[in-house]
């Protein structure tokens, strides 16, 4: 990951939730179990690259299918940029033309040419 210049990952749906609980029997102030119905989660993959990719200064971009539960690192703003869902049952070809797609791959281009230009030089110390 270290020769990397950014990082693109996809949550697909893995598992289903039918009915569940977050949380169950937390008894810290401020957190309080929640339920939670018809969601999907994805691969820990999903979470894992990613952070590693944060740790390093990596510029993220993180597309999460419809319905997954947005925790940890799939949080909105988490990472920074505004994270792109989409849906499987309609036209791809819409997703890609759709502003909303635009602007975010054009800005994450933007930070990792950014990278790109500022890897080989010297480090400064102010």
């Amino acid at each position: 990951m270290l020769e990397s210049n950014g990082m693109l990952t996809v949550a697909f749906r893995r598992t289903f939730i039918e009915k569940g609980t977050v949380r169950l029997r937390t008894d810290v102030k401020g957190l309080k179990a929640t339920q939670i119905k018809d969601m999907w989660l994805t691969t820990p993959w999903a979470h894992i690259e990613p952070a590693i990719a944060y740790q390093l200064g990596l510029p993220i971009l993180i597309l999460r299918e419809r319905g997954i539960l947005d925790d940890g690192i799939l949080e909105r703003g988490v990472v920074g940029l505004y994270m792109p869902e989409f849906d499987l049952d309609t036209s791809i070809d819409d997703y890609f033309a759709s502003g909303e797609w635009n602007g975010v791959i054009g800005k994450w281009e933007g930070y990792v040419r950014a990278v790109v230009d500022r890897k080989g030089a010297p480090p400064q110390l102010y």
